[in-house]
């Protein structure tokens, strides 16, 4: 092993598919992988939503591991149930500090970090909650996370006051309708001169939270999306202007990555109504006329107020009836099934925390070309217009995750490894390169097969697919293992 590498530079491009990337729109992308290694066959994990991702990234670990089931979820760990959207850093950190610490139910790499002396800095421009997830006990170790927007974010004080005192203050969030370019910029300059010339991180992740609020509001190939991501590039050619000068002679390996892909919203539904005319009682939130609360939300989460085996079934056999209904999960019945029929059993894509909803799905998705020329449409279920861009569910466009890595460690140079990959697997390959244990909570693999130690003969690979049926309504699920390591491919459904 090479006994020069010291530091890590994780920067991630919020919701970017790796089919985007192009010598035209993203020519530093381009560069990086002249200079590295890509990751032809990367994944993140289900669902397909940002803060399910990140917190697998920072702990290594599958969503029934770490426990961040879903953008938002419904804590019934505390009577009465209630709503949980963890965007809000503020509210996270008083639900780690009520929890004595357990907000995460596997360790972060910056706790991992702290205990061997070493330090991880975030800067962000996502969401607060997300910007936390980074590094959610940042304070509690001296470490820096700052966040382009939200000084709730922030820590340490003393260093966000010395990064507005060099580069300016804070920059007021965008109306999500408007492409954050400001913040893209505050954060890089961040980083490039104050985080790294002063702190020295042994790991920093510095986080675009572009492409994908821009997808979102104008859609996946839009030309106001295109222009975020070339910006976004832009910035990331000034990072690696600063490793090839400078950083790479440092030891520092660069690692590119986004958290989930796109696909086009086609059909609007309503999950509620549907439910409605069933007979049940939804809700976006827990409350006495509730008896089902439906979370917001690309991937479907419903949770029982009093949950029954009965209920559940019904419930399933309600929504598998709809055009709009995609895969299906459910509590475990068996090594295959869940426990209502026509379900898969939630452990299959790694859904099985006790934060998990009784009924997960996806929209049903399909292979359609949308209007910009991209693959993927779907169902969608909320209050915006058709053709934008959505994700959370199992078609492989929202599981496509860019994945590029560079340095001493990954001598390939502008090689591609078709060997499946995911999300999370960077942290326990970061561990190896430090000579730090990888805790057993990690179900990521390091990835021997684009390391200098690797051996010649790679992995066993082997695919997998279970199936399920009710009446008229059959479901798919694709997955393939990397040794032990398992990734989800896709989830399809018909009938």
């Amino acid at each position: 092993m090479n006994t020069t590498i010291r530091r890590f530079v994780l920067v991630s491009f919020d919701g970017l598919r790796p089919d985007l990337i192009s010598a035209d729109l993203t020519p530093n992308l381009c560069r990086l992988q002249a200079l590295g290694v890509t990751l032809a066959n990367h994944r993140t994990v289900y669902p397909s939503e940002t803060r399910s991702a990140f917190p697998s990234l920072v702990t290594g670990a599958t969503t029934n591991r770490h426990g961040m089931v879903g953008n938002k979820y419904v804590d019934r760990s505390v009577d009465p149930q209630r709503y949980i959207d963890t965007a809000d850093a503020v509210l996270l950190r008083r639900l780690d500090l009520e929890s004595g610490g357990r907000l995460m139910s596997a360790p972060t790499l910056g706790e991992i970090l702290a205990a061997s002396g070493k330090t991880l800095a975030v800067l962000a421009t996502n969401t607060p909650g997300t910007t936390r997830f980074f590094h959610h006990k940042a304070e509690d170790f001296g470490h820096v996370r700052l966040s382009g927007h939200f000084r709730e974010a922030c820590t340490p004080d003393e260093v966000l006051a010395e990064a507005e005192l060099r580069i300016g203050s804070l920059t007021p969030e965008q109306p999500k309708i408007e492409p954050d370019r400001a913040g893209q910029d505050w954060i890089t300059s961040a980083f490039l001169d104050v985080v790294w010339p002063k702190y020295r991180p042994d790991v920093t992740i510095l986080s675009y939270g572009e492409p994908d609020v821009t997808s979102h509001f104008h859609g996946t190939g839009a030309e106001a999306t295109r222009s975020i991501i070339a910006h976004c590039d832009r910035q990331f050619g000034h990072v690696l202007d600063w490793w090839e000068a400078e950083g790479r002679a440092e030891g520092v390996q660069i690692i590119a990555i986004s958290d989930h892909g796109h696909i086009t919203g086609h059909t609007r539904v309503s999950v509620a109504d549907r439910l409605r005319n069933a007979g049940f009682r939804p809700g976006t939130v827990p409350g006495p006329e509730v008896d089902v609360v439906v979370v917001p939300g690309q991937v479907g989460a419903l949770y029982f107020t009093n949950p029954t085996d009965e209920q559940v079934a019904r419930l399933v056999g309600a929504i598998t009836s709809e055009p709009w209904c995609g895969p299906v999960f459910t509590r475990a019945k068996n090594a295959t099934e869940g426990i209502a029929p026509g379900s898969l059993g939630n452990h299959l894509v790694f859904a099985d925390h006790a934060r998990a909803p009784d009924v997960s799905f996806c929209f049903r998705a399909d292979d359609r070309i949308d209007p910009f020329g991209l693959i993927g449409g779907t169902f969608y279920d909320n209050d915006r217009r058709t053709g934008l861009g959505v994700h959370g569910g199992l078609h492989p466009k929202e599981l496509a995750a860019v994945g590029i890595v560079a340095g001493s460690a990954f001598p390939a140079a502008g090689a591609s490894s078709s060997v499946p990959s995911g999300i999370c697997d960077f942290a326990p390959t970061i561990l190896r390169l430090l000579g730090i244990e990888q805790p057993e909570s990690m179900t990521g693999r390091v990835l021997t097969e684009v390391l200098d130690s690797a051996q010649q003969a790679g992995p066993a690979i082997r695919s997998e697919a279970f199936e399920a049926a009710l009446g008229g309504f059959r479901q798919v699920l694709r997955r393939v293992q990397v040794g032990t390591t398992t990734y989800l491919e896709s989830g399809r459904a018909e009938g």
